[in-house]
């Protein structure tokens, strides 16, 4: 398997060893568009792996904070108590660059901006930038995207 992040699209593809697509997925990326500076709440460019799968076994919309579930499950209320909060949801996929010196050691690493592959709340906007970094999805397609990718997945985000 293989994934695929088209930024000018924002979309994702999936794809098996033959390089055949099995998914297509919308996503959103950063608001402040590619970079692989830490600070830059952008979205890191070039080759990765998925490091690690976190939330196996939580419930759908189940929220993350630290990598942590904490207990909550997001609901319009929930938000609106939260207003500010940058909601991680269901599932997540964190990445590791391969390219040093572009996105894997110093002040570029991607896995130390803790950039991940997340579910987000349903009433957010996909196909367009919007968020501080990670690759949002639907809930529903990260769990889908979750059972059928191992940790070792290369995941190549392309402008």
């Amino acid at each position: 398997m293989k994934i695929n992040i088209n930024i000018a699209r924002q979309t994702l593809d999936l794809l098996d060893d033959a390089g055949k697509l099995l998914r297509h997925y919308p996503v959103s990326t950063a608001a402040n568009g590619v970079g692989e500076a830490y600070g830059s709440f952008c979205t890191p460019r070039g080759r990765h792996i998925i490091r690690a799968k976190i939330g196996a076994g939580q419930p759908l919309n189940t929220v993350f904070v630290k990598r942590r579930p904490t207990g909550e499950i997001y609901t319009p209320e929930l938000h609106a108590q939260h207003p500010d909060r940058d909601w991680m949801l269901t599932r997540l996929l964190w990445l590791s660059g391969c390219e040093v010196g572009f996105n894997r050691l110093g002040a570029c690493d991607t896995m130390r901006r803790y950039i991940y592959i997340h579910g987000t709340p349903d009433s957010t906007e996909l196909g367009k930038p919007g968020s501080k970094g990670c690759v949002r999805m639907h809930n529903t397609d990260l769990l889908e995207l979750f059972d059928r990718v191992v940790a070792g997945t290369a995941v190549d985000i392309v402008e």
